[in-house]
């Protein structure tokens, strides 16, 4: 390896995680506010505050639809285009603008899937851990968790006390993760 590819590669991890993270926090806005989660938790005031400057501004000019914060989508989407077409640029790779939208596109979707996949798997973890106890994450992934588990409990009763729907519910997400990114991969780079 030369130092030139190490050094591209290298700066496109930072891109990649710094991004990312961003992305992810962006994610987390958008799905905290459609669930309609409590928006004085202090990990919902830190998610607010850190994604405002740029959410904000473009608010102006794209109003939420209904529960759908339009803006943070938006938002959302362009940030995750520019970090993937930043990598690209730094390790030397052509930047095509379909490509590169479609790529952006079904990131974003399949983090959708993973923030419930791992806020289900965490929340059932600590249950263990820690039962009945109180913290702002425990309540940022119970707001987050309990829409796709409520009507699973409704389905699958508890079997000596053990609570599987989240076992479902993560078999169910990852499921249709395959199928949604399988079926949008196949039309958009037929």
């Amino acid at each position: 390896m030369n130092g030139g590819n190490l050094l591209g590669d290298t700066l496109g991890f930072v891109i990649q995680v710094l991004v990312g993270l961003y992305v992810l926090v962006l994610m987390l806005r958008l799905l905290l506010g459609w669930l309609r989660a409590d928006f004085y938790n202090p990990l919902s005031q830190f998610i607010v505050k850190v994604t405002n400057p740029v959410v904000i501004p473009l608010r102006r000019i794209l109003p939420p639809l209904g529960r759908l914060d339009t803006a943070t989508v938006v938002v959302m989407l362009v940030v995750q285009i520019l970090g993937v077409a930043l990598v690209m640029l730094v390790s030397g790779r052509p930047v095509q603008p379909y490509p590169l939208l479609v790529h952006s596109l079904i990131e974003l979707i399949s983090l959708g899937f993973s923030v419930f996949i791992f806020a289900i798997l965490i929340q059932a973890i600590l249950s263990w851990v820690n039962p009945g106890g109180y913290n702002p994450a425990l309540a940022i992934l119970y707001s987050l968790t309990e829409p796709v588990l409520r009507p699973l409990r409704g389905l699958i009763p508890p079997i000596s006390g053990i609570d599987l729907s989240p076992l479902f519910a993560i078999l169910i997400l990852e499921v249709a993760r395959r199928l949604v990114l399988g079926l949008l991969t196949g039309l958009l780079l037929a």
